[in-house]
């Protein structure tokens, strides 16, 4: 019996995992009727679960459902202390508390997105869930834990989905991660993405020194000062008898 009712849970958790992305550590979100059955049955919750399930839980509560044990007195009391090891998540009703069945039923919204498990002795509670898509049921009979098939609102949003009628909540993060990428909006309007400017290093031609501009020279032959001129001499040569050329001295020109 313990190894048939092991291999229908592996079954579920398979269905669950594939088709609605649940992941390790399970997130089993538990009441205080599931405690007490507990406490009556001689179950120890932290050790016998997460054999059951074959992976890693955490075990969680709301606020919600600790304030209606204390409301209910002392006999309710070793429930009570169960319930206080497990971690307390946050709900919508934290400065005005409801019942435990409905503030479990608003955590898990319309689809389940944060992937819980639902550990419950209401009937309340499961007739709820079984409307929903995608939530694992887990209570307590004969001593044991029993974790349920899945329902019949997670077998036709499977075959919606296989039909394509219908996206799987991974998908429809996906979708909505490439859309915030791309900048396109919730409305479909595509908004633009401020760009960071990059700090780049400054441009090295820039950082040369100037050069100082040289003035322009005049040329040699140019240069003279007011009244000041070069005089021009000539040199006579006169032929002598044998036809050779004399130097004369230097006449300067009037």
């Amino acid at each position: 019996m313990k190894i048939k009712r092991q291999k229908q849970a592996k079954k579920t958790i398979s269905f669950h995992k594939f088709n609605f992305s649940f992941r390790e550590p399970f997130q089993i979100l538990i009441d205080g009727t599931f405690c007490q059955a507990a406490l009556r049955n001689k179950i120890q919750i932290k050790e016998q679960m997460p054999k059951y399930l074959m992976g890693e839980v955490q075990l969680c509560t709301t606020n919600c459902a600790m304030k209606e044990l204390e409301s209910l007195g002392k006999e309710l009391y070793g429930a009570k202390l169960i319930l206080q090891r497990f971690q307390v998540r946050n709900c919508k009703h934290f400065k005005n508390p409801v019942l435990a069945s409905e503030c479990l039923l608003s955590m898990l919204e319309e689809a389940n997105p944060h992937h819980y498990f639902v550990a419950t002795q209401d009937r309340a509670v499961t007739e709820g869930l079984k409307k929903i898509p995608g939530v694992p049921l887990l209570y307590i009979i004969l001593n044991t834990i029993v974790l349920d098939k899945p329902s019949q609102a997670s077998l036709n949003h499977v075959q919606a989905v296989q039909l394509g009628e219908l996206v799987t909540p991974a998908q429809q993060q996906s979708i909505r991660s490439l859309k915030e990428e791309v900048g396109i909006g919730q409305d479909g309007e595509r908004r633009g993405k401020k760009r960071k400017r990059k700090i780049s290093n400054p441009n090295p031609l820039s950082c040369l020194k100037k050069k100082k501009k040289k003035l322009p020279t005049q040329p040699l032959n140019m240069r003279k000062t007011d009244g000041e001129e070069k005089k021009r001499t000539r040199n006579r040569r006169r032929k002598s008898a044998g036809g050779e050329g004399l130097s004369v001295n230097p006449v300067p020109n009037p």
